[in-house]
């Protein structure tokens, strides 16, 4: 996944950042040079940005929805493949349904809007009068369809496949739901795959293998999950943030020497170096809390 290493910052709106990556450039330049139906280059660089203002609202609607639940956002990182908002929802299944969900939204809501001034344009006399403007206008309308569509697409971890994740959350729980969506994800790349050897599209081939890898990785954090559910939980700690108690054992990895440690049974020091560790990570959801944000208060006494 594209990081802010190697990005340039764009712009800070609503405290998210956005960043471009420097093969974005890239694409740019690829995409920009193809022969096309305009009347000079210049449109076709005007229907490339118009593709990644739709992508970048479409991130925004998944920060916006992250946050609504209570959940982390950091960036978004646009690159060529589209966009990354990294976020970190709570760990229900409403929540994550809810940020994965806001995103496509975004593109529900605009196409009504994009339609309305295709037609406008049309009523007007733009498609004599100004064919190069009315072509891209009725570009970005399709465009927006097309991402609509594909981000639907059940295949992990496109938009689709993360929200079919979610719903199957609800009756098969965490591991076992992220596990469907990966297998179900893998099958998607195969067809995928196929479709970019028949019609030749190198570009539809990396698109595949992004989702392939991503699939792959999806796969071992369900198997990671469905490991880390099996083990006896420890009674009087919760993490603060999804409020599950911590698995027993030596699970927590030392950042200094790498050895393999209990922290709740030391109190965050590592018994083999002595290093100290002021948070701990909870290996359900990912966040960090200082040891003593787990503790659970005991009931009063009568």
């Amino acid at each position: 996944m594209p990081t802010r290493k190697g990005s340039v910052k764009l712009f800070r709106l609503l405290g998210i950042t956005v960043y471009l990556h420097w093969a974005w450039f890239v694409a740019f330049i690829y995409f920009t040079s193809r022969p096309n139906e305009y009347s000079n280059y210049g449109w076709n660089a005007l229907e490339v940005l118009g593709l990644f203002a739709l992508v970048l609202t479409h991130e925004f609607g998944h920060q916006l929805a992250c946050r609504s639940v209570g959940g982390q956002t950091q960036d978004i990182v646009l690159w060529p493949l589209g966009g990354v908002a990294y976020v970190n929802p709570p760990q229900r299944p409403g929540a994550q349904l809810w940020s994965i969900a806001a995103g496509p939204l975004v593109n529900v809501v605009l196409a009504p809007l994009l339609i309305g001034l295709v037609m406008l344009g049309r009523q007007s006399g733009w498609e004599t009068g100004h064919p190069d403007g009315f072509m891209l206008l009725t570009n970005v309308r399709n465009i927006n369809f097309i991402l609509l569509i594909f981000n639907l697409m059940p295949v992990y971890p496109l938009d689709g496949g993360q929200i079919l994740r979610s719903l199957l959350w609800f009756p098969f729980g965490r591991a076992n739901s992220l596990m469907a969506a990966t297998v179900i994800g893998f099958i998607g790349v195969l067809g995928m795959i196929a479709l970019a050897v028949y019609v030749g599209s190198v570009w539809m081939g990396i698109m595949a293998t992004f989702i392939l890898l991503n699939c792959w990785g999806g796969l071992n954090q369900a198997r990671a999950l469905s490991k880390i559910a099996k083990i006896p939980r420890r009674d009087g700690f919760a993490c603060p943030s999804c409020k599950t108690a911590p698995p027993l054992g030596a699970l927590w990895r030392c950042g200094k020497c790498g050895a393999a440690f209990d922290t709740f049974l030391t109190q965050g020091v590592c018994p083999h170096c002595t290093a100290q560790f002021n948070v701990t990570q909870c290996l359900d959801c990912g966040n960090r809390f200082p040891l003593n944000e787990w503790l659970i208060t005991p009931p009063p006494n009568g």
